[in-house]
């Protein structure tokens, strides 16, 4: 697996299409929802597989103190790291911005995931998108 910061203009196809495949296609979350403003504003990671194709990608806002969001990996590779993967190299993006913590609305199903992570919940349960979310943080 290759991890790399992509080029939201360039890379906007592969990041749509598994964006798509696991937020609009499995879980239903209108299309509208989706690609939204901040998506030119954030750095974006996009991981290829051994034979180059995308399996996973996700976003950090800096400028919303550190958010997280739109982590999606393929079916196919999910429990094979690149989730870890990803949210490391989040990680270290946001200290080498000086950010002293980072944040994400998290599925609630996927809080065993962030907690393994190091993420607190930080917040009651709300509806994002028409599923589940908590707010969750984490000290770097």
């Amino acid at each position: 697996m290759r991890i790399r910061v992509a080029d939201f203009v360039a890379d906007r196809a592969a990041i749509r299409r598994i964006r798509f495949a696991v937020f609009v296609d499995e879980q239903q979350v209108p299309e509208d929802l989706e690609l939204d403003d901040r998506d030119p504003l954030c750095i974006h990671l996009l991981v290829s597989s051994d034979d180059n194709e995308p399996v996973g990608t996700g976003r950090i806002d800096l400028d919303a103190s550190g958010k997280i969001g739109r982590v999606a990996v393929v079916a196919t590779e999910r429990r094979r790291g690149v989730g870890t993967a990803l949210m490391e190299r989040f990680h270290g993006i946001a200290k080498q911005h000086g950010l002293d913590a980072v944040w994400c609305n998290a599925q609630v199903a996927a809080v065993p995931f962030y907690r393994q992570l190091g993420y607190r919940v930080a917040s009651d349960r709300f509806d994002e998108a028409g599923i589940e979310h908590v707010r969750m943080e984490r000290n770097l």
